[in-house]
C-alpha cells in the first residue's frame, strides 16, 4: 500500500492540472485515498504483525512525499506568502527530523526522537488544511480555501514547536557525538 500511495503522487499532481472544473474534487479524493490507504497499511501491518524494517523506513518517506507535493503544486497555483512560508516550514522540518531520526537510530537512540501527541496534532491539522487547498473553492459562505490557508499556518506553527522539541530532546546527545 506504501507504494501505491508513492503512485498516487503524479496521479494527485496531474489531477490539479486536468482542465476540467472537477479537477479539484479529483485531488482532494485522491489525497483522502492515500490518507486511508496509509491508515489501513498502518493497522492491517499492527493487526497482523506484518511490520518490517523496510515499511517503517518507506511508510513516512511517503507521507512526506505526498505532503510535499501536495504543498508545492497548490503553492505554484495560488502563490501568496503565508502559503510559501508555511510550505518551506513545513518541508524543511520534515527533512530535518527524518535526517534526525536516521542519525539518532544509526547511534542507537532512535526512541529520543520518537513520535508524539504533538506530531500527531501537527500531522491532523497539516492534512486537514492541505485538503481545504486542494479543493480550494468556497462552499456556502465558507472560504475553504482561506480557512486552509489559516489551518497551514497554524500546522507551520506545530511544526515548528514540534522540531524544537525533537531537537532539544536529541540536544545531548548531539553535543556528545560532537565532541
Amino acid at each position: 500500500m506504501t507504494l501505491f500511495r508513492i503512485a498516487l503522487i503524479p496521479v494527485l499532481v496531474l489531477a490539479l492540472y486536468l482542465p476540467f472544473s472537477w479537477a479539484n474534487e479529483l485531488a482532494v479524493i485522491i489525497f483522502i485515498v492515500a490518507g486511508v490507504t496509509d491508515w489501513l497499511d498502518g493497522w492491517w501491518a499492527r493487526r497482523t504483525d506484518q511490520t518490517s524494517s523496510f515499511g517503517a523506513f518507506l511508510d513516512p518517506v511517503a507521507d512526506k512525499l505526498m505532503v510535499s507535493a501536495a504543498l508545492i503544486v497548490v503553492l505554484q497555483q495560488h502563490p501568496d506568502i503565508f502559503l510559501a512560508l508555511s510550505a518551506a516550514v513545513i518541508i524543511c522540518r520534515e527533512v530535518t527530523v527524518s535526517a534526525l531520526r536516521e542519525w539518532m537510530a544509526e547511534i542507537g537512540r532512535r526512541g529520543l526522537v520518537s513520535v508524539g501527541m504533538l506530531g500527531k496534532v501537527k500531522t491532523t491539522v497539516q492534512l486537514v488544511a492541505i485538503g481545504f487547498l486542494l479543493y480550494g473553492e468556497p462552499i456556502w459562505v465558507f472560504p475553504i480555501f482561506h480557512i486552509g490557508l489559516l489551518l497551514l499556518v497554524i500546522a507551520a506553527a506545530l511544526t515548528l514547536w514540534s522540531m524544537f522539541i525533537y531537537l532539544a530532546a536529541a540536544w545531548p546527545t548531539l553535543k556528545e557525538e560532537a565532541r
